[in-house]
C-alpha cells in the first residue's frame, strides 16, 4: 500500500545462555559417573600397581607386577574358565528356556487359560529374581545337604544308598551351582520376552497360521525374529551378570572345594580381604571389568550389525 512502510516482524534475537540450561542437567549424571564409576576404577588401577597390604601399611610400586604374576597363575585362569560355565548357566540356558515359556505363557496359556494365570506364572517365575540371595543361598542349602538335604532324602527313598555331597565334592560342585542359578535367572528373560511378544503384530500369526504353518514354525519365523532387539538386550545383560557374579558363589561355595567354583570377582575379594594382598586382587579386578567392557563392547556391535540389516533388508 502506497504512503505506507512495509513492516517487517521483528527477528527475535537468541537468548543467550539458553542452550547452557540443558548441560545443567547433565550435572547430576556426572557427578554420579565420576564419584561411584570412574573415581573407583582409576584408584583400583592404582592400587593394582603397587605391592599393598592395605590400611595403614605402605605401598610399595611394583609396576606391571601384578598384572605379570597372573599370567602364570592357575587359580587366576581357573576362574576364567568357570565364568564360562557362569555365562552358561546365567545367559544361554534361561534365554533358551525364557523364550521358550514366554511363547507358551503367551500364545498358549493366556489365550486358552486365561490372562490372569499366565500373569501368576510370569509372577512366580521372576520371584527368584527379588529373593535376596541370602534367603535364596539358605533354601539351596537344605535341598542339597548331603546328609539332611531334600535332594538326597528323596534320592535314599528311591534306593540311593550313597547319594553326592552335591556342594562338597569337586566334580558335583559346578553343576549344582549352575543349577541354582538357572533357577534365579530364568524369570528375568522370561518376563523381558514377554513384553516383547506384547508388541508383535497378531496378524503375522494370522497370516502364517492361515498358510499353515505350525505352533514351532510360527515361534521359529516370527517370535525370534521380531523380538530380536530385547534379545539382544537379555544377552547383554545376563553376560555382564555372569561375568561379574559374586553372590551366590559367596553364599553356597566360597569358591570351594579345591577352588572348582572360583569365580574371578570372588579370588579378587580372597586377595583383598582373607590374604591381604590388595595390589593382587585389585589386579584382578581391573582384568575383569576390562574383560566385561571388550564383551560387552562386541554384543553390542554385532547388535548394530544386527539392527542395520534388518531396516536395510527390503520390504
Amino acid at each position: 500500500m502506497k504512503g505506507k512502510a512495509m513492516t517487517r516482524p521483528a527477528a527475535k534475537r537468541p537468548v543467550r545462555g539458553r542452550g547452557r540450561v540443558y548441560w545443567l542437567y547433565l550435572i547430576p549424571g556426572a557427578i554420579g559417573l565420576l564419584t561411584v564409576i570412574i573415581v573407583p576404577f582409576g584408584l583400583n588401577v592404582w592400587y593394582s600397581l603397587h605391592r599393598w597390604k592395605g590400611g595403614l601399611a605402605p605401598m610399595h610400586w611394583n609396576g606391571l607386577g601384578n598384572y605379570a604374576d597372573l599370567l602364570g597363575d592357575a587359580a587366576f585362569w581357573g576362574s576364567f574358565r568357570n565364568s564360562i560355565w557362569m555365562v552358561v548357566s546365567m545367559v544361554l540356558v534361561p534365554t533358551l528356556i525364557g523364550l521358550l515359556l514366554a511363547a507358551v505363557l503367551f500364545d498358549y496359556v493366556a489365550t486358552h487359560v486365561g490372562q490372569r494365570v499366565a500373569g501368576f506364572l510370569r509372577a512366580t517365575y521372576y520371584l527368584p529374581q527379588i529373593m535376596p540371595i541370602a534367603v535364596a543361598g539358605i533354601v539351596w542349602n537344605w535341598i542339597l545337604n548331603a546328609q539332611t538335604g531334600a535332594l538326597n532324602e528323596t534320592l535314599r527313598a528311591i534306593g540311593v544308598t550313597q547319594p553326592p555331597n552335591w556342594l562338597g565334592e569337586p566334580k558335583s560342585a559346578l553343576p549344582a551351582v549352575m543349577v541354582v542359578l538357572v533357577w534365579i535367572q530364568i524369570g528375568y528373560p522370561t518376563v523381558i520376552f514377554m513384553s516383547a511378544l506384547q508388541r508383535v503384530d497378531p496378524e503375522l500369526y494370522e497370516a502364517a497360521e492361515l498358510d499353515g504353518a505350525g505352533w514351532f514354525r510360527r515361534f521359529r519365523a516370527i517370535t525370534i525374529a521380531q523380538i530380536r532387539p530385547e534379545t539382544f538386550v537379555v544377552v547383554l545383560t545376563c553376560t555382564v551378570a555372569a561375568l561379574k557374579v559374586f553372590a551366590p558363589i559367596y553364599v553356597l561355595t566360597r569358591g570351594g572345594p579345591e577352588k572348582s567354583t572360583l569365580v574371578p570377582s570372588y579370588y579378587s575379594f580372597l586377595n583383598f580381604f582373607d590374604t591381604s594382598k590388595v595390589g593382587y586382587g585389585a589386579a584382578i579386578a581391573t582384568v575383569l571389568t576390562v574383560v566385561i567392557i571388550v564383551v560387552a563392547g562386541i554384543i553390542q556391535v554385532l547388535q548394530n550389525r544386527s539392527e542395520r540389516s534388518r531396516t536395510e533388508a527390503p520390504a
